[in-house]
């Protein structure tokens, strides 16, 4: 199996740190900047991030273009904080580009600005038990429409949904020990 993680900017070290944990080796872990890396895994990770920045970068060279056709084909897909908004369909009171992946729309930074971070246990729908939820300027989900499904929610706010091969979590979890939640992303 050859995982690609999104490089183009943010967090996409930590998400290749948790692969390796989770019995990845270094060769099944890719590095995806470009359409032609895209092309040589089975599945990827957009991680978090800038939304704007990436979306234009993503937009400049094809690379979104190319994670649209992929989902499309199948391609297991999930995106952390800036990478569910990428997937989402809609970014609530912003005009900005995204994948439109998941049918769902978002806020961005729903949780406050930076300075108002935090962690707390999360339960997501098939994990046990709780996963540790790093929030950093998260964003919530405000509409999920079908297919999509909430697969977890924090202070009633939905911060994680599926969508077949798609999945999108609010927060976090590559900044953390707890691998549960890259270990269920790689059966799908």
């Amino acid at each position: 199996m050859q995982v690609g993680v999104i490089a183009i900017q943010g967090d996409f070290e930590k998400h290749i740190t948790s692969l390796l944990a989770c019995g990845l080796g270094a060769s099944e872990v890719v590095e995806v900047r470009t359409p032609e890396d895209l092309s040589r895994v089975d599945r990827a990770i957009i991680p978090g991030g800038e939304s704007t920045t990436v979306g234009l970068l993503m937009e400049r060279y094809g690379l979104g273009s190319a994670l649209k056709d992929a989902a499309a084909k199948g391609m297991p897909l999930w995106g952390t904080c800036m990478g569910m908004i990428m997937m989402a369909s809609k970014v609530v009171g912003r005009s900005q580009y995204t994948l439109e992946l998941l049918d769902i729309e978002v806020e961005r930074n729903a949780f406050g600005a930076q300075v108002h971070s935090f962690e707390d246990e999360v339960l997501v729908d098939g994990i046990d038990t709780p996963v540790l939820g790093v929030f950093i300027r998260a964003p919530i989900v405000t509409k999920v429409h079908s297919p999509a499904v909430a697969t977890a929610s924090y202070g009633g706010k939905i911060v994680a949904v599926r969508q077949g091969n798609l999945i999108g979590t609010s927060f976090h979890p590559e900044l953390t020990d707890d691998v549960r939640l890259h270990q269920y992303f790689l059966t799908l």
